[in-house]
């Protein structure tokens, strides 16, 4: 769509500021979400893009600075003055009640005959691509299916401003181009679109301007057909920021007689007669498209969804029994695709979270207040973390150095294998090497792992063998490591429409 010259924006922000006890995190920044637009602002961990949606949407209000709707002033001090106002906020992290319906999620707080509001509820949902049985729990929903039921509650609420932080995240790319289509259809009717977003050839394809954020400035604004992917990680990269030669280029993995991690035969509803092994020192890539098995597999080889026949062995040793304790206690570690629901305590010190898997281990009930202090400082070194002390409270850290800390409890038992599903899922290029590099640590300690991703180009990257799942099974690509064309057609021509 042409948007005509120069329309009002239908929200502005005019030189704002933003102060958190005495730390600057805004600095003078001007935005506009113009109607009929979709504006992409990118940023690193900690560069102020959450603190910018959480002052549109009411949650934060400016230390200086204005804030305009449709060209007047306007105090948005509560989300719900927003919500009026007709911004709506589709949040990265679903925001699901469990044990209601999927109906009832999605018309949760909709006024109006409920006969109408279920009616619009499953038209807006069949446009999008939520295929579900509306009657079943919400809490059963998959991370992609949960997402979605989040863009479709902004739908039915007529927003004229709609946020979508990180909405393509966990969506296959059949998903993806559905939200591009509906994307056009809603700046045809003139609504405004705030896209963030990490994957960067989605936000040149999917937006039509774009602002970069660095340390609380607009460092680039520009059309995003002016734009190049390479343009994007320069302005989000401070200026002296380098990746070490010997960091980038891939290292030569050992592999021992014994593998780390052996499963034989394993099977369950969802996928069946799996079986792989990993060795020490080598990374071991699973892609698949969402819905194909490779989460429950995981959850599965860690004792937290049960199989219906096979083996587990961790260093050798068959599991007796299978329960997360005693796969961590045997050597094996998982970090979870959902890492706010399964993998950190979002309401409690960071430190906490980093210890937590020593506590879980019987090692200590209790932990003396320095040593918990001491661990974390380490990992917050070894893995580059952005906190202002370990004590720091999980839930005020960007989404990158949230998924650290969850790697870091991970990390602090010691294990001899370790399965990491979707491990970059919503951080930003830095933060990406950072994960990159402790990855390369591992196996060059010896540590076996397996790399669960959507993202081809991450399997591409780090992964010396390369297995896809297929509805439910898996299948070893030959070789060695491959590159992103081979890992794509084995992962989404062999899946034929449901994948692409």
């Amino acid at each position: 769509m042409t948007a005509t010259a120069n329309p009002v924006p239908l929200v502005a922000l005019r030189d704002v500021w933003k102060v958190f006890e005495s730390v600057t995190v805004l600095r003078g920044v001007d935005i506009d979400i113009r109607p009929g637009r979709v504006l992409a602002l990118l940023g690193g961990n900690g560069s102020g893009k959450s603190t910018i949606v959480k002052i549109i949407s009411g949650a934060y209000q400016p230390t200086a600075g204005t804030i305009e709707v449709q060209g007047a002033p306007a105090v948005l001090a509560h989300p719900s003055d927003a919500h009026a106002k007709g911004i709506y906020m589709v949040p990265q992290e679903p925001h699901i009640f469990p044990n209601l319906s999927v109906m009832e999620n999605l018309t949760a707080g909709l006024k109006g005959d409920t006969a109408a509001n279920n009616a619009r509820a499953k038209a807006a949902a069949h446009e999008i691509g939520l295929d579900v049985d509306f009657e079943s729990p919400g809490g059963e929903l998959s991370i992609a299916s949960q997402q979605l039921v989040e863009i479709v509650r902004g739908l039915l609420r007529n927003a004229r401003v709609l946020i979508l932080d990180e909405p393509t995240s966990s969506l296959t790319r059949r998903e993806v181009a559905n939200l591009a289509r509906q994307m056009e259809q809603l700046k045809a009717r003139g609504i405004g679109l705030l896209f963030i977003s990490h994957r960067l050839n989605e936000v040149l394809e999917l937006t039509d301007d774009t602002q970069v954020l660095r340390d609380g400035r607009i460092v680039l604004n520009a059309p995003s057909s002016a734009l190049t992917t390479d343009m994007l990680v320069e302005a989000m990269l401070p200026a002296d920021f380098s990746v070490p030669a010997e960091e980038v280029s891939r290292r030569e993995r050992r592999t021992g007689d014994s593998a780390v991690l052996s499963v034989r035969n394993l099977s369950s509803r969802l996928f069946k007669d799996v079986s792989f092994e990993v060795y020490p020192g080598e990374v071991l890539g699973i892609s698949g498209v969402v819905g194909s098995g490779r989460t429950e597999l995981a959850e599965a080889i860690y004792g937290i969804d049960p199989f219906v026949s096979g083996e587990v062995h961790i260093a050798g040793k068959a599991v007796p029994r299978r329960s997360p304790q005693i796969s961590q206690a045997m050597g094996l570690s998982y970090v979870p695709e959902d890492r706010h629901a399964h993998g950190i305590f979002l309401a409690l010190p960071s430190s906490q979270t980093v210890t937590a898997g020593l506590l879980s281990l019987g090692r200590s009930r209790f932990m003396q207040r320095e040593h918990e202090r001491s661990l974390t400082q380490d990992f917050i070194q070894r893995l580059r973390i952005k906190l202002s002390s370990p004590f720091q409270v999980a839930r005020t850290l960007s989404g990158g150095n949230q998924q650290k800390v969850v790697l870091a409890k991970t990390l602090a038992p010691g294990p001899r294998a370790i399965i990491l599903d979707e491990p970059t899922r919503g951080i930003d290029a830095r933060a990406r090497q950072d994960v990159y590099r402790t990855i390369r640590e591992l196996t060059a300690e010896g540590v076996g792992v397996v790399v669960i991703s959507s993202e081809v180009g991450e399997i591409a990257e780090v992964a010396d063998r390369v297995m896809v799942m297929r509805r439910g099974r898996l299948v070893a690509l030959p070789g060695g490591p491959k590159t992103v064309e081979q890992i794509s057609a084995a992962t989404f021509a062999a899946n034929g429409a449901a994948a692409a």
